[in-house]
């Protein structure tokens, strides 16, 4: 490498080049410097900034609120509780939703990395045959936040734990994203003969 000073007066602008260049490309090269030299910052004073036409930064404090928001209504209905010290703590993750809404998720990635993946969730495939032989009607019913009706094992809830700016909560009730979380769901209920009036949980396959 060589140094090349742009300007004599200012021996502080210079840069480096590759010494086995041409002579022709090496002159082509230093006039091109010399041509976008101030295209170059030598000192702070020459940072003006990035027009706002191109881009800036901008808070998006709308989030924050879904977030809280959404803190206050599971803290009402009793679906989260608030902790100290967990263990696992994830981020919270908000995406807009079709209808323009925002949905907010927790990123429970490092959590399921650590969680063996459940190979056999559902039963044999003969057993549920026979829970639905024998009866005039199957149903599939949707159950309303079907997820947030079940229970987490309470040594496992500050596992679920995830961090906002009003401080950190955990799961009291099964949240969407768990690994296996899916299986667990897999609750449905169908009915049996019309002579029996009786109803019938069985799992169902997704």
């Amino acid at each position: 490498m060589v140094e090349v000073i742009l300007e004599e007066d200012k021996p502080d602008q210079k840069f480096r080049i590759g010494a086995t260049l041409s002579g022709e490309i090496k002159e082509a090269l230093i006039e091109l410097l010399r041509r976008n030299k101030k295209s170059f910052a030598w000192s702070a004073t020459d940072m003006p900034g990035i027009d706002r036409s191109i881009i800036c930064h901008e808070l998006n404090v709308e989030r924050a609120k879904a977030v809280n928001d959404e803190v206050e209504k599971l803290l009402k209905i009793g679906s989260i509780r608030e902790v100290q010290y967990p263990d696992w703590v994830a981020n919270t993750v908000v995406v807009k939703k079709k209808n323009g809404k925002d949905r907010v998720c927790i990123d429970f990635t490092d959590l399921n990395k650590a969680c063996p993946k459940d190979s056999f969730p559902l039963p044999h495939i003969f057993r549920l045959v026979e829970s639905t032989a024998g009866n005039e009607l199957l149903t599939f019913m949707d159950a309303f936040s079907g997820y947030n009706q079940i229970m987490m094992n309470p040594e496992d809830q500050e596992k679920t734990s995830f961090i906002t700016d009003k401080g950190i909560y955990c799961y009291k009730v099964m949240p969407f994203g768990l690994k296996n979380a899916r299986a667990t769901y897999q609750l449905t209920k169908c009915s049996t003969s019309t002579s029996e009036r009786q109803w019938k949980s069985i799992l169902m396959i997704c």
